[in-house]
């Protein structure tokens, strides 16, 4: 198969294999995420609170990014083939460690929870292996229509949430094993689906650009966005390194500096540093949402990820006539204004129809964010190939992941801290509050990222003895209100979360005049020699 560059038509297989590919991701997104929103699961087995619940679920996220990145360095080199046949042997790899850990979690808690911990980073570099070929693929078939081609490809993601959430949740009582066992289907489909396809040669390497040219438009700044980060991650798996950890850092920066003797496009630069809460806004909620509104809703918490799924995976495929009005960035402008207003909804939303109206709201505003981002940096930094392309995707999950998951996480069990000591029934009892915030003594004090973000959590313990010393008469009523306080605090805490949106809204808009100044938002043409600059 040869790229749209030519007469060729496309290959739909291809197509469709690369669909299916990322429609496997989101399965083993969505099991894991359910699996880790079951208390049984993370308080039963596992005893996790909220925050390090966070940092199992990032393990499913971050590795994503190293296996993108590093992927998008070599995929020229190893082939998309070799890289597919990586990715779903990864993921099929991850759904047997699963099943395996919740076989023996009864007579051997700590290995369930190194299966089910490391399970996820398998499934991580496998679902970042499958970015790492389907996107640079896509954007090569399509070379003329990217942005409405890579919407299309990415509506297999909400494809994915939808019909392994509804699943699972119709699955009910049965077996985590069963469930987690989903994603084996689509990821052997997928396999036998494109192993026999000639994969094309991607617009930079069929365009004469250079490795070392292509290793430029991400530069020095590029990769020190990726060093930090993966110096943050470093240090939380092999702590006490800190500053061994920031060397490798910093000498991966200048190597690629030097190496390229550039710093990188300024435009590409910035662009990474927006998907930090691009990503926050989609991944990292969706990841929290299921849990969040199960104790404000009487159904399966679920089916709200699954609602606001079906929405994006409908107005993805619709995504060409979308674009074409509003362009790129004037898409991006209104779906960061929609996302602020859903979260702020959701996040006080009371009954069926204004809990799914706010969600209506949430799920316009992150439908377009990924795809469209991936369709400017494609469009505007064609010169990089499949590393421009992959690594925005790369340094969003990383940085949800590493930072995003563990401060949504932190933000809640701060709320349920300013949710109970709002409880009147608890508010009066002597020594309880200071200052109308709750004592330290029936506080513990939590950091993270290395003490920059400070968080309390209640101590059960003390509260409990607090209640049992109150007058028999009260206590049952001081324990239903406390419990209430609780339930409702997670949902409270997505109003904090739309200061993602609203970051992205600011950049949005100055990118958009930014293009305006230069006579409007234009896609970079290699094939008539663009791309200078």
């Amino acid at each position: 198969i040869r790229t749209n560059m030519s007469n060729e038509k496309p290959s739909k297989l291809l197509f469709w294999g690369c669909f299916i590919a990322l429609i496997t991701t989101a399965f083993g997104f969505i099991t894991r995420m359910f699996l880790l929103d079951d208390p049984a699961i993370t308080q039963g087995l596992l005893g996790l609170d909220d925050a390090e619940v966070g940092i199992f679920k990032g393990i499913q996220i971050w590795p994503f990014a190293v296996s993108i990145i590093l992927f998008s360095l070599i995929i020229d080199k190893v082939g998309y083939k070799f890289s597919m046949i990586f990715a779903g042997v990864s993921q099929i790899i991850w759904a047997i460690m699963g099943i395996y850990g919740l076989n023996v979690a009864n007579e051997n808690p700590e290995l369930a929870k190194d299966l089910i911990f490391w399970g996820g980073l398998i499934l991580a570099l496998g679902n970042g292996t499958v970015e790492a070929f389907i996107n640079p693929v896509v954007a090569t078939l399509y070379d003329k229509e990217k942005t409405k081609w890579l919407n299309i490809l990415h509506a297999g993601w909400p494809g994915g949430l939808v019909v392994a959430g509804i699943l699972v949740i119709l699955m009910g009582e049965a077996s985590w094993q069963m469930k987690l066992g989903l994603i084996i289907i689509p990821a052997v489909l997928y396999l036998v689906m494109l192993i026999g396809q000639k994969f094309p040669v991607q617009e930079r390497v069929a365009s004469g650009v250079t490795y070392r040219e292509m290793l430029s438009e991400f530069g020095f700044l590029g990769a020190a966005v990726v060093s930090f980060l993966v110096v943050l991650q470093l240090d939380q798996f092999f702590p006490g390194h800190m500053t061994a950890w920031i060397i490798l850092g910093v000498v991966m920066a200048l190597a690629m500096g030097l190496y390229t003797r550039s710093l990188g496009r300024p435009l590409m630069f910035i662009l990474t540093l927006i998907m930090a809460p691009l990503a926050t806004t989609e991944i990292g909620t969706d990841g929290w949402i299921a849990g969040i509104m199960e104790s404000v809703v009487t159904f399966h918490g679920g089916w709200i990820l699954v609602y606001t799924s079906v929405i994006m995976m409908v107005l993805r495929f619709f995504a060409g006539p979308i674009v074409h009005k509003l362009s790129p960035l004037g898409l991006l402008i209104a779906s960061a204004v929609l996302a602020i207003a859903g979260l702020l909804a959701l996040s006080g939303a009371k009954g069926v129809a204004l809990i799914f109206g706010a969600a209506t709201l949430y799920a316009l505003g992150k439908t377009f964010f990924w795809p469209t981002m991936l369709g400017i940096v494609s469009e505007q930094t064609p010169k990089g190939g499949a590393l421009t392309l992959n690594s925005v995707s790369g340094i969003g999950m990383l940085a949800v992941g590493v930072l995003g998951f563990p401060y949504i996480g932190a933000l809640q069990e701060q709320k349920v801290v300013q949710e109970v000591a709002k409880v009147e029934e608890v508010s009066k009892i002597d020594g309880f509050l200071k200052d109308g915030n709750i004592s330290g003594e029936y506080l513990d004090q939590n950091s993270i990222y290395y003490g920059t973000i400070k968080y309390p959590t209640l101590k059960a313990e003390k509260v409990d003895e607090m209640v049992k010393a109150a007058p028999a008469d009260q206590q049952a009523a001081m324990t239903e209100a406390i419990g209430k306080a609780k339930e409702g605090s997670a949902q409270k805490a997505l109003a904090n979360m739309a200061v993602f949106p609203a970051i992205m809204l600011v950049a949005f808009i100055c990118l958009f005049l930014y293009f305006r100044s230069k006579g409007g938002y234009k896609p970079v043409d290699l094939s008539v020699g663009g791309g200078e600059h």
